[in-house]
C-alpha cells in the first residue's frame, strides 16, 4: 500500500527525532528507525492492528519504544499515518480539524 503522511504527523516525527537527539543522536536514529518499520508494517497489512473509539482510525503501538501511530485506511491501496505520539502523553482526541493534508 501506498502511505500518506499528514502535515502533523510529519511534525511529531520530527519533534520525536530533535528530541531524542539532542539527549541521545543513536537512541534518535534507533527510535527513527523503530517508527518508520511500524510505518512499513501498517503498509502490508493495515487491517491487523487495533481499531479505536472511531471506526475510521486504527493504531499501531511501536512497542520498544511505546509511540503510538494513528492510521486511517484511504483506499484499497493507501493509508494515510495521522498522528505519532508516545504512550505516556494523554490520550490523543483524534483528528484536527485544522489540520492540513500533507
Amino acid at each position: 500500500m501506498k502511505v500518506r503522511y499528514r502535515a502533523r504527523s510529519l511534525a511529531d516525527i520530527d519533534e520525536i527525532f530533535s528530541y531524542i537527539k539532542e539527549r541521545s543522536p543513536a537512541g534518535a536514529l534507533g527510535v527513527l528507525q523503530a517508527i518508520f518499520d511500524g510505518i512499513q508494517r501498517i503498509a502490508e497489512n493495515p487491517f491487523a492492528w487495533q481499531a479505536t473509539d472511531d471506526p475510521d482510525i486504527r493504531v499501531f503501538i511501536v512497542q520498544r519504544y511505546r509511540y503510538k501511530i494513528f492510521y486511517a485506511v484511504l483506499d484499497h491501496d493507501t493509508v494515510e499515518v495521522l498522528h505519532v505520539r508516545h504512550t505516556s502523553r494523554r490520550p490523543w482526541e483524534g483528528s484536527d480539524q485544522n489540520d492540513a493534508d500533507g
